[in-house]
């Protein structure tokens, strides 16, 4: 596990905002939302969308960064709630995309309390992943 530095708090604030501008407490079809920091050093958001399967945030925000041509990516966080304010760790799909598309991605998580860092494909204890 590693500490965050600056930029990570600044991926964070990006989540929360994309989730705050698109937060939907009507239908609630958006309620996380996600931002990933490439090796370039651009970040891409995205939120999740409800359908009969329906996409995390991550694999939105992973997916756009691979439809504008990012393949190298080093840093994510996914969060929850009207605001934002509630760090939450990526769900069993989003583990094994991260381990199959960015298994170095670090992934920003809570634990006993505090905001780390952790390489995703620690995340999945036994799974397959690529190394890149």
């Amino acid at each position: 596990m590693y500490d965050l530095n600056d930029s990570d708090y600044a991926l964070i604030s990006l989540a929360q905002n994309t989730i705050q501008m698109n937060y939907d407490d009507e239908n609630y079809n958006h309620t996380v939302g996600a931002a990933v920091r490439c090796k370039s050093g651009k970040i891409y958001v995205g939120v999740n969308v409800y359908s009969l399967h329906g996409a995390c945030a991550e694999q939105i925000a992973i997916g756009t960064a691979i439809t504008n041509g990012e393949r190298a990516f080093e840093t994510i966080v996914a969060v929850r709630g009207k605001r934002g304010e509630e760090i939450i760790p990526p769900c069993g799909n989003c583990r094994q995309l991260l381990c199959d598309y960015a298994p170095m991605c670090e992934v920003i998580i809570v634990v006993n309390g505090k905001t780390k860092k952790v390489c995703a494909k620690e995340l999945q204890p036994f799974a397959y992943c690529l190394e890149k």
